[in-house]
């Protein structure tokens, strides 16, 4: 794990509190290689997490309130102090509201002390790469290692989604939390959300000499505010009109009101997506997924209705400068796009998105190489 983070935490504790924490905690963003909105209709995900992390430095207090601390550009921003016993849906605003839900949720089960807490963090914010996610996993953790609680990775992923949709109000699925609990070096993480099965598949696109090149648009996005919550009510509303229980189960689209009919079948074809990707990385054909990736994002732009202008534009610019496949990742409405790159081409390929972007004077996407990092865990 990145200590150079750790150490950041670590020092504005120091400097703030006066003392050393009692421990450093951290999680990391994500990129999620196909399979996008089917963690909510109970299906397969295929995510890494990226070497980009949030740490959080924490000490238990004894007085039931939780104080917080953001490290920005190297200035420490102190947040209203809140006090537990008081936290409902609605009382923190902000970055505040994500450690804030985790602690609502975690009072809720048992783990009710105070504590001070200082964040800092290197994952792009709004960016699709799960900023949010990566903040209430490493806040999780350490309020249950203050706690001396123990609970599966399993328990602490669903409390974090409870955080994330009765709290902060954004309805989202298992996905991101999981990931960043979950996902191990050098691997993508398999998961089949409705059984929870997971499966470590091993994924080294620089022994095969590709690169999975992060687009980041640099349009921010919110999932309380997109129309996120409404894709996934319609979802579950065909799942309704089909009389199953989830799209996961839903053989086709026949018989669906026209509004609907295009929500089930991104689902239904992206779930058929992520196997045969699974299947082509443990047969080592890492190339032969590119094609795969494209026809993921066609389906989230044409079906699904989540990407943007500027996502269009990475992925067509990305492919045109010799990329093997693009997409559109996270919730849409903004954020990252990915592309499967030859190394030889990546920085042509960097060359012809930003050109394009400057074309259609959009300001200038970064871009940066991802690689499969470590999960989850204590640092300090």
């Amino acid at each position: 794990m990145n200590s150079t983070g750790s150490n950041i935490a670590a020092d504005a504790f120091r400097r703030l509190h006066g003392a050393a924490p009692a421990g450093v905690w951290s999680a990391p963003g994500r990129v999620n290689l196909i399979g996008e909105h089917t963690d909510y209709n109970d299906g397969f995900v295929l995510p890494f997490a990226i070497p980009h992390r949030t740490w959080v430095a924490a000490s238990p207090r004894e007085d039931g309130v939780i104080t917080l601390a953001s490290v920005q550009d190297g200035q420490v921003e102190v947040a209203e102090p809140v006090r537990l016993a008081e936290l409902e849906p609605g009382t923190a605003q902000g970055w505040v509201a994500y450690p804030a839900g985790v602690a609502w949720v975690l009072r809720q089960q048992g783990v009710g002390g105070g504590a001070d807490l200082v964040v800092a963090g290197d994952v792009p914010r709004g960016a699709g790469l799960s900023s949010s996610h990566s903040l209430e996993v490493a806040t999780a953790l350490a309020l249950l290692g203050l706690s001396g609680a123990d609970p599966s990775k399993s328990d602490i992923a669903k409390w974090v989604q409870q955080a994330e949709n009765d709290f902060v109000g954004a309805p989202t699925g298992l996905l991101d939390q999981t990931a960043s609990l979950c996902c191990t070096d050098a691997h993508v993480l398999f998961l089949d959300v409705r059984s929870g099965r997971q499966e470590q598949v091993p994924f080294d696109a620089g022994a095969h000499g590709l690169e999975v090149l992060v687009i980041d648009t640099r349009v921010s996005h919110s999932l309380v505010e997109s129309g996120y919550g409404e894709r996934r009510r319609g979802c579950e509303r065909a799942a309704d009109v089909l009389g199953v229980a989830s799209l996961r189960d839903a053989a086709g689209e026949e018989g669906l009101p026209d509004e609907l009919r295009p929500l089930a079948r991104h689902v239904i074809t992206e779930n058929e997506r992520v196997l045969k990707t699974v299947e082509l990385l443990k047969q080592e054909r890492y190339a032969e997924i590119g094609p795969l990736l494209s026809a993921s994002h066609a389906s989230l732009r044409d079906d699904y209705r989540v990407s943007c202008v500027e996502l269009d534009v990475a992925a067509e610019a990305a492919e045109k400068a010799g990329a093997l496949g693009a997409r559109m990742i996270g919730g849409g409405f903004g954020g990252s796009a990915i592309a499967l790159v030859p190394r030889e081409l990546r920085e042509r390929v960097e060359t012809g998105v930003a050109e394009a972007f400057a074309a259609q004077g959009f300001g200038s996407p970064r871009m940066f190489a991802a690689v499969p990092a470590a999960g989850a865990g204590r640092d300090v």
